[in-house]
Parts: C-alpha cells; sequence; structure tokens
C-alpha cells in the first residue's frame, strides 16, 4: 500500500468549502449525555484550526456509536457541537440532520472561517453500504474532502471512502502522522525492530503475525493469545484460554521465524489463579508445568524480565495487545512493565491502539510513546499490511 498521500498543506484551501471527516465517536454518559472523555475531539484540532485559519468554510461530519441507520437522540453529535465550540472558542453551527433541508440551508449560509457539523452519518442507512446516492449528497457540501478520522480507514463507509469518488481526497494531520510513523515503522524500521503481540485471542492477529514474520527481527507473544502457542508447543495450558482450533496454525508460526531467523519469544513463567478475579493469592508456575484447574492471568516475573531486555535493546518497538488481565491490578504488572520498559527504551515506540493505548494512558506512560495510533482495527489492518480503504482513496503525492 502507498503510504504516501497529500494532506492538507499540500493543496490550496483559501476560501474553498471543505468537507472534513473526523473521529467524534466519543463515550457520552449513559445517566446524563454528557461526554465523558474528549480526547478524540481535542485530537481533531490541529487540523480544524488549521483549515479555519486558511480561511476555508468547514463542513465537518462524524459518525457516533450504532444507531443502525436510524435517528437515536442517544447518539446525536449535539453534545460534540457543544464541546467544539468551548474548545475552539466560536461557535459550532450544527445542522439537525446529515443531508437534508437543515444541513443544506446551514452549509449555504457557511462564510469562510466558519464551522458547521453535520448530525451522525450513521443515521443515514446510505453511510455504512457506502450507498453512491448518499455519498453524493455529502460530496456537495464541500470542494475538497479531507479525512482526518484514522480509527475508520479500514472501514468503506460513505463518508470514509465514498465521497472521494465526487472529490480530491487529502489527509489531516492525525492521518498524515499515523501513515508517516506506521508506515516508516513497517517499511523501513530503525533496527532491532521488535512488534509485541498480546490480548485475546490468536484468531485477530493471524494476518498480523504473518505479515510482522516478513519484517520483523523479534515477535513477542503475550496475552491470552499465548496459552494456544504454548499448546502448540506440546505444553498443558490448564483452563486458560485456548483456541484449540489455532494449535496448529500457532506451531506453523513458530516453525516459520524459526526458518526465518525471526527470534519468537513467548512466556517462560506465568500467574495462574483457580478463578477469573482479582486476588493477590495467585501463583506463578514455569509455563510448561500450569496445573491442572488453574488458568494463565499474566506473564510472570521472569518473562518481565526477557521481554523488558529485548525491548532495551530495540531500535522500533511496536505494541499492540495487553499481556495479561490487566483491568485487574493483581494481573496488571506484565502489561505495566512492558509499557515500562518502552517508555525507558531508546527506541521509536509505537501503540497499536485499542486496549495497548487504553493501558498506556491509565499507567501514565502515554507521553513517553513515540505515537498512540488512533486507531484500533484500523491499526491491527495496517500492521497485517492490508489495504485501508479510507487510505487508498486519498490523493498519492
Amino acid at each position: 500500500m502507498n503510504y504516501s498521500k497529500k494532506n492538507v498543506k499540500d493543496i490550496d484551501l483559501k476560501g474553498k468549502r471543505v468537507l472534513l471527516r473526523c473521529d467524534f465517536n466519543v463515550p457520552l454518559s449513559k445517566e446524563t449525555g454528557e461526554i465523558t472523555d474528549d480526547t478524540r475531539i481535542v485530537a481533531a484540532l490541529p487540523t480544524i484550526r488549521y483549515l479555519l485559519d486558511e480561511g476555508a468554510a468547514l463542513v465537518a461530519c462524524s459518525h457516533l456509536g450504532k444507531p443502525k441507520g436510524e435517528y437515536k437522540a442517544s447518539l446525536s453529535l449535539a453534545p460534540v457541537a457543544v464541546r467544539l465550540s468551548e474548545l475552539l472558542g466560536q461557535e459550532v453551527i450544527f445542522a439537525k440532520d446529515t443531508i437534508g433541508e437543515d444541513a443544506k440551508s446551514k452549509a449555504s449560509a457557511l462564510k469562510p472561517g466558519e464551522i458547521m457539523l453535520l448530525e451522525n452519518t450513521r443515521f443515514d442507512k446510505g453511510e455504512e453500504k457506502c450507498d453512491p446516492e448518499f455519498s453524493k449528497a455529502l460530496a456537495a457540501f464541500g470542494e475538497v474532502f479531507v479525512s482526518d478520522a484514522f480509527g475508520t480507514v479500514h472501514r468503506a463507509h460513505a463518508s470514509t471512502k465514498g465521497v472521494a469518488d465526487y472529490l480530491p481526497a487529502v489527509s489531516g494531520f492525525l492521518i498524515d502522522k499515523e501513515l508517516e510513523i506506521m508506515g516508516k515503522a513497517l517499511e523501513a524500521p530503525k533496527r532491532p525492530f521488535v512488534c509485541i503481540l498480546g490480548g485475546a485471542k490468536v484468531s485477530d492477529k493471524i494476518g498480523v503475525i504473518n505479515n510482522l514474520l516478513e519484517k520483523a527481527d523479534t515477535i513477542i507473544i503475550g496475552g491470552g493469545m499465548a496459552y494456544t502457542f504454548l499448546k502448540a508447543q506440546g505444553y498443558e495450558v490448564g483452563n486458560s484460554l485456548l483456541e484449540a482450533d489455532r494449535v496448529e496454525y500457532a506451531a506453523e508460526m513458530i516453525k516459520k521465524a524459526k526458518e526465518k531467523g525471526v527470534r519468537f519469544l513467548l512466556p517462560v513463567d506465568t500467574a495462574v489463579h483457580t478463578t477469573f478475579e482479582n486476588t493477590e493469592d495467585f501463583l506463578t508456575v514455569p509455563s510448561s508445568e500450569i496445573p491442572e484447574g488453574y488458568m494463565g492471568l499474566d506473564i510472570g516475573k521472569e518473562s518481565i524480565k526477557l521481554f523488558s531486555e529485548a525491548v532495551a535493546d530495540a531500535g522500533t518497538v511496536i505494541w499492540n495487545g495487553p499481556m495479561g488481565v490487566f483491568e485487574f491490578p493483581a494481573f496488571a504488572e506484565g502489561t505495566k512493565s512492558v509499557a515500562r520498559a518502552m517508555a525507558s527504551s531508546g527506541a521509536i515506540t509505537i501503540i497499536g491502539g485499542g486496549d495497548s493505548a487504553a493501558a498506556v494512558t491509565q499507567l501514565g506512560f502515554a507521553d513517553k510513546m513515540t505515537h498512540i495510533s488512533t486507531g484500533g482495527g484500523a491499526s491491527l489492518e495496517f500492521l497485517e499490511g492490508l489495504e485501508l480503504p479510507g487510505v487508498a482513496c486519498l490523493e498519492d503525492r
């Protein structure tokens, strides 16, 4: 995939009408309907401010939640318009529909330097179907399309891909940064290149492991998915998370790593307990000796040492997926230690969105990382080497 795409600085925007796709899919309080975390709104500000400073008349759009093509008051973007107004220090005009009369009349009255926000794009059935008519109606709001929602570029929806059939399309600063940092890490990494993969399921990471075996110097496996690999080595894993139908695949990956000279690290010891709960009353055992009736819930101290040493020597580290059940403080040590090792290494450190991003932020290491991806699913597909529809549709440099 070509990662070199035009961004907002590559085109003349003065006085132009611009359609901007943001990621305003923010968490809302069920009780009050208020925004509980405005990180994604704050992340969009540099692109928005640049466009307004350039004198663009700006029509922003986004999805929120999964309304499945129907209007749901609880998933309205109205609270986002209010918060965005506060952050920008200027009014954000809010349209009560997406491509209806209210949106059209407000858009036609929009002056350079002004911004309006359309209602939730997923209130229209045409959004997720990438319907050409809906795409065309959205595209009518702009002369240029700026895509800045990396969290949705793996979706071929009307507002992420369809509108690019009718408008010149470039990236905003968020997507530009993702492509530059993650693209460079995959295509020309500073070596040694270490990839850390965790989380629950091997099946979620099959394509990722396959792709990274062609590029990485070391692959580290932790989290629930490690037990399928341990089983592939002939060990018993007790009641640990296991994908029995992926054991053969795991054995193939270990073999392939050996053939390619890629160091493939699995946990050498494991924190285990008989129940899935937060308890200090756990045992740490060699990964080859998990007792019957016990389940692995985190990596042990020897694994932490092994993984941390691999990270300390790295030139580039990409991490996707926690090392254990980090929601339980008793089993957060593995995840915390990997984050600490990355934060204190001199490497280029990239967190691939999702749970890893949440863990790093929660543990206070976010500002020590080179880059934290804004898209969980998108960053996984990026690591897998798949073409992302919302990136492929942008103009090449």
